[in-house]
């Protein structure tokens, strides 16, 4: 569907209107090029890196290096690079698509995108065509590796506090860089470090750091919780000399490099978990349909289908806000040139609330699952033989991953509310409006449509977060920041919205490819919606105490009861349906 400049939504916009199916892409979209790209990323997985996960675990760098070069040869590592530098210049799917097929290890898949991700396409977006002509060809092939370094000891979420310092040589060919980081991902592999440093202590800048400089330590491999097989660790800067032609970006921009890359990390990492959810489903699936205990398969009793059914629920919400979230971009990408660095980089920008929702619904997801997978394993889940421990372990990195999920509801709720105060986006009209319905008691009415019901509460959804924003801001004005209590719970409504709009978009549009599958599909939107209600009003109530009392207390609880009128359905059956369904396809397959 080809959509104009006016008709493609602005980020942060679900909130505020209606969406139409038909206007969001699903999984059920790819092209065929797509789930080639797709199927090439699964077969490299399993024939070439799965029997080698010891080797990569136990850091035997050569292997990791080989694979990665192996990589190379098949496009994995240049869906993001232009043509014109030795990449594809593919589309954001294509990109996301090679990220979810390589989680199935999760360190090889944490080397992977440190390199492809936050190590490439700081110099894709922001290096001059001579660095791109150095460097990029190399990225592509796996000649060269590459690492991002932000981290510093004293400086985590606050990137801005950075001491890394940069002064320029009396000659005025280089600048000596003085400082450390902490935390570089693919640090001992790596040939080429994005680096961040303050010009004279105050002018933030990125720069292009070789690992041929002289000047440069790298302390000892970090002893890790999960993803052993990747490589992490500090770096000193003493003195290096960086050729001015390395300098990154412009001068005291640095800044505007680290977020705008973050955004492309944060949305990555969300389509990565996702692919790493729906293999840790098939692994237990598969488990529970092996595994006997009073004569029969544990697949065949109620509370592991219950388990089964909500980690598939709860995987297909996570692939839809993935996909839907990869066409925006691209939709957006396609009007201003698909493949122009500068395209990507503006989608990017425009949809940042919406790659930050991904990244923390996708994480929290994938540790959902992997919880869930080892109860099912039981006693052999905690053993490392079996395929759950290790993704379990991999799996808690992620929350922290591309600034802590804490830090990413602050961001997705602070940003909103300024598009809303820069007049992007009609939020303070749409806040308004909600008040008034709230206050005049009058409440929409429902259709008879199929999945009506769930229409209708999206909606009130909707109305709920914008009339709780209002209060809260009512009460606290531009000090709500300091209220990071209030932006959690404010961002946890947010974050269910984008989920189960996604997923209720996406059943709506595939309705008609289903055909028999239909009822299934149905029972998944139930049950997301019959539990999200409980999940919307507990939020809503713990806002309105929050933040009004009294009479203006008993209002609001009034009208949250108003918008979230509904009658409990029994999801047992529901959610059996849906297990049952994974269980005969023997693996994710919703």
């Amino acid at each position: 569907m080809t959509l104009s400049q006016q008709e493609i939504p602005k980020g942060g916009s679900f909130l505020l209107q209606e969406t139409e199916p038909i206007s969001v892409f699903t999984p059920e979209d790819f092209t065929e090029d797509q789930k080639l790209i797709a199927q090439t990323a699964k077969d490299f997985m399993e024939r070439e890196v799965l029997p080698k996960v010891e080797q990569i675990e136990s850091q035997d760098w050569g292997i990791t290096l080989g694979l990665i070069r192996k990589a190379g040869e098949l496009g994995l590592l240049s869906i993001d690079i232009p043509e014109q530098y030795g990449g594809l210049g593919l589309d954001k799917t294509s990109s996301v698509l090679v990220s979810e097929n390589m989680a199935r290890v999760g360190s090889f898949a944490v080397t992977h995108g440190g390199h492809t991700g936050i190590g490439t396409l700081p110099i894709v977006y922001f290096g001059t065509d001579e660095q791109k002509k150095k460097f990029l060809p190399k990225f592509a092939t796996g000649e060269w590796i590459s690492s991002y370094s932000l981290t510093e000891p004293d400086s985590g979420s606050d990137a801005l506090s950075i001491k890394t310092k940069a002064a320029l040589s009396p000659d005025g060919k280089t600048y000596l860089l003085n400082g450390s980081k902490s935390f570089l991902t693919n640090a001992g592999i790596a040939d080429v470090y994005i680096t961040f440093a303050k010009i004279d202590g105050e002018k933030m800048t990125g720069f292009i750091i070789e690992k041929k400089f002289p000047g440069i330590q790298l302390g000892k491999e970090e002893k890790k919780m999960g993803i052993k097989g990747s490589s992490t660790r500090t770096m000193i800067l003493e003195n290096v000399p960086v050729p001015v032609e390395n300098v990154l970006g412009e001068i005291g921009k640095g800044h505007k490099i680290a977020f705008n890359i973050l955004n492309m990390g944060r949305f990555k990492l969300g389509a990565g978990v996702i692919g790493g959810a729906k293999s840790v489903i098939t692994d237990s699936i598969q488990y529970a349909k092996q595994r006997k205990q009073f004569q029969k398969a544990i697949s065949e009793f109620g509370m592991i289908k219950e388990k089964l059914g909500e980690m598939g629920i709860q995987a297909f919400a996570g692939e839809s806000m993935v996909y839907r979230t990869a066409g925006l971009i691209d939709q957006m990408s396609g009007l201003m040139g698909l493949g122009k660095p500068e395209s990507s980089l503006r989608s990017l920008e425009e949809y940042a609330v919406e790659c930050s929702i991904v990244k923390v619904a996708a994480t929290e997801i994938l540790s959902f699952v992997v919880d869930q997978a080892v109860q099912i394993f039981g006693g052999y889940g905690f053993m490392e033989e079996y395929p759950v421990a290790r993704p379990y372990r991999d799996s808690r990195i992620n929350r922290i991953f591309e600034g802590t999920n804490e830090i990413n509801r602050l961001l997705m709720v602070g940003m909103l509310l300024k598009r809303g105060m820069e007049g992007k986006i009609p939020l303070m009209q749409a806040a308004q409006k909600a008040a008034d319905e709230m206050t005049s008691g009058t409440f929409s009415e429902e259709s008879s449509d199929l999945l009506a019901h769930e229409t209708q509460l999206l909606q009130n959804f909707k109305k709920l977060l914008l009339f709780s924003a209002s209060l809260a801001f009512q009460k606290y004005g531009t000090q709500l920041e300091e209220e990071e209590e209030l932006i959690e719970r404010l961002s946890s409504m947010l974050i269910e919205i984008y989920a189960a709009e996604s997923l209720l978009l996406r059943v709506k549009r595939g309705m008609a490819k289903w055909g028999h599958k239909e009822p299934l599909y149905t029972a998944l939107v139930q049950s997301f919606f019959n539990d999200s209600v409980f999940r919307m009003e507990a939020l809503g109530k713990q806002i309105s105490a929050a933040v009004s009392e009294g009479d203006m207390l008993r209002i609001s609880l009034s009208a949250l009861r108003k918008w979230l009128k509904h009658n409990p359905i029994n999801t047992i059956p529901l959610k059996r349906k849906i297990a049952d369904a994974l269980i005969e396809a023997g693996g994710y397959s919703l």
